[in-house]
């Protein structure tokens, strides 16, 4: 398994926190296919939170991810 920061952000309501983007190889053994870990750090270091999405189901979960992007929008 190796991993390869992709990018990090700002996590929106901490002083330090961060959202960390990752690509993820072979996470489950030799073999398995690459995943994107999505990291969230409260204190800027330790990852508190972390889930891992396999790119087959990448474009779905960012299609959702906008709709609720953009209904949260509407109601503000």
């Amino acid at each position: 398994m190796a991993t390869t920061e992709l990018g990090t952000l700002p996590l929106s309501g901490t002083k330090k926190g961060i959202i960390s983007i990752s690509n993820v190889s072979e996470p489950y053994g030799k073999g398995t296919p690459d995943v994107v870990s999505i990291g969230i750090s409260l204190n800027g270091k330790d990852i508190e939170w972390k889930s891992h999405i396999p790119y087959a189901n990448l474009d779905d979960v960012i299609a959702i991810l906008q709709e609720a992007s953009a209904k949260k929008k509407e109601e503000q």
